[in-house]
């Protein structure tokens, strides 16, 4: 009976792994194949995560590498230090780690040091760890000869030696470069964030809920319904943090319970275009989006005024 337990506990162990490496596998054939093909474009994500500036220089270091995708050297310019944006020792100049790495891919100075003459101009005088251009060329340098784009695993596993590490770099760039949302359809009207749909519109534990609960994990974008502009960005009661935005008609959207804002109140902006992150704000059990349309100054089900524009489904 005990040998029998602890084969079958070989066996479902053996099944696990197998299912982890199968989806590393899919990642990086992901990859693979998009090396051969050209770069992708930035997700609505990538857009309202990575500065302006990195994210050019992430596409512009990426070719020095040939087949290598950019969002690989941004998922790590973003597990390393946020793109430069950490306040931890190390990322600012002059600073270093417990390790002695420094800047915002967190380069040990020998191994940078050896990639001062891949460096095209447009950084420091001289090439500087700290520099985000000179630091990134570098990293995409330090990759290509690692084994990238070919044995991108193990090029990961050489900027940082751990599983772990790999998997979170793949996972973060496969978010940067696949589009999470669903572009506005018939009407101009588009999903506002991509997830499960937990709670309708109309009575809910004795009160009203005026909108639609869109669960998904913290961070996961959220997109402008249609174009309008901003008419409040900030802090609510109960909402914790919310965007409202004016539609053509008085239309009125309400997006709750955010993370992260990404407009500001008076801002014009266009129907699908990143304006926060899905958070766990305010009066709420989980990371999720209330998402709420006011329409003659009543809320309306937002799943009904969808049907009626001949918007994609909120809800699959």
């Amino acid at each position: 009976m005990l040998v029998k337990l602890i084969a079958t506990g070989i066996a479902a162990l053996l099944f696990f792994v197998v299912l982890i490496a199968a989806a590393a596998a899919s990642i990086l054939t992901a990859f693979t194949n998009a090396g051969n093909s050209g770069s992708h474009q930035p997700s609505p994500h990538a857009l309202a995560d990575i500065p302006a500036d990195y994210l050019a220089l992430y596409q512009q270091a990426a070719p020095t590498c040939p087949g290598l995708d950019w969002s690989i050297l941004a998922a790590i310019g973003k597990v390393e230090t946020d793109h430069g944006r950490s306040t931890l020792p190390g990322v600012a100049e002059g600073t270093v780690n417990h390790a002695q790495a420094g800047g915002p891919m967190q380069f040990l100075q020998p191994t940078f040091d050896a990639y001062d003459d891949t460096i095209p101009p447009g950084g420091a005088t001289p090439p500087s760890r700290y520099n985000p251009h000179d630091a990134i060329h570098a990293a995409a340098a330090y990759l290509c000869d690692s084994g990238a784009p070919e044995d991108l695993y193990t090029a990961i596993y050489a900027y940082n030696h751990a599983d772990w590490y790999v998997r979170k770099v793949l996972a973060q760039a496969e978010q940067y470069r696949t589009a999470a949302t669903v572009p506005p359809q018939a009407g101009g009207w588009g999903v506002p964030a991509q997830g499960t749909c937990t709670s309708g519109f109309g009575p809910r534990n004795g009160e009203r809920h005026n909108g639609l609960d869109i669960a998904a994990p913290t961070g996961t974008p959220i997109v402008a319904a249609t174009d309008g502009t901003v008419i409040d960005s900030g802090p609510a009661t109960g909402y914790g943090l919310w965007i409202r935005i004016q539609h053509p008609g008085g239309v009125i959207t309400t997006y709750g319970h955010n993370h992260t804002n990404h407009v500001q109140s008076g801002q014009a902006v266009r129907a699908g275009q990143p304006i926060g992150e899905i958070g766990n704000r305010g009066e709420s059990t989980g990371p999720h989006l209330h998402f709420q349309i006011d329409a003659g100054g009543q809320p309306v089900d937002p799943v009904t005024y969808y049907q009626q524009q001949g918007a994609p489904s909120l809800c699959g």
